[in-house]
This record gives C-alpha cells, structure tokens and sequence, in this order.
C-alpha cells in the first residue's frame, strides 16, 4: 500500500496543479473558440506527458490514483473530465473505464474506507515514509 500511494500521489498532485494552471489561463482567454482550442492542446499534451506513466501502473494503483485526484482536487475524475473536455468525452471515458472494472466517479473517503490510505498519505506528506 505504501509503495502504490509514493507511487501515485506525485501524479495527483501534478493533476491538481495542472488543473488549476489551465483553469485559471481560461479565464484570462477571450472567448469560448479560443478557450476550446487551448482545451484541445491540454488535452493532447495530458495524453503525451501521462500515458507513458500511467501504462506502467498496475491495476490496483489506477483506481487508487482515481481516489487520490478526488482528494487533492475535491472532484471526481469524471467530474474534471466532463467539466474541461464535456460530457461526451466524460462518457466516453468512464464508460472505459467501467470495461475494466473501474470508475472515474469513485470518492475518496478519508474517514471511511479510505482512512488507511489518508494515513499513509499523510505519513508521506510529511516525508516520514
């Protein structure tokens, strides 16, 4: 458990910070045609920089790394998908998942199911793992 969460909470955290750096350029674009064309562009620089990463994680750290982006940004992953690419490809997406038995929709619970988890991230926060 410890070695999957080192493993994948750098990449939540990248996520989250990628997010709120693409969100927050949106605002600063004119209109929606120039907002769209950014969004197709982040979208195919996400795909290069992440799928060679996330091809080496194993099942069990896919759905674990779906669980820790909902914990640094407050979002389910379909959630994000559908709020940045639409709902379409959200669909798309979740529904691929759902082949796999997994979900983007899945909450992370840190005083529920997910408290050993939280305590680990915790521990490796504050670099005492």
């Amino acid at each position: 458990m410890v070695r999957n969460v080192k493993r994948t909470l750098p990449i939540a955290k990248e996520v989250n910070r990628a997010i709120i750096e693409t969100y927050e350029f949106l605002q600063t674009l004119p209109d929606e045609k120039a907002r769209q064309k950014h969004l197709n562009l982040v979208e195919k620089s996400v795909k290069e920089q992440y799928t060679p990463r996330l091809k080496k994680l194993s099942f069990s750290q896919g759905k674990l790394l779906i669980k820790l982006i909902n914990r640094e940004t407050d979002s389910s992953s379909y959630e994000l998908v559908k709020a940045f690419l639409g709902p379409f490809k959200a669909g798309f997406y979740q529904a691929f998942a759902a082949l796999f038995g997994a979900s983007l929709k899945k909450e992370y619970h840190p005083d529920g199911e997910d408290a050993l988890t939280e305590r680990i991230v915790i521990l490796v926060e504050n670099g005492q793992l």
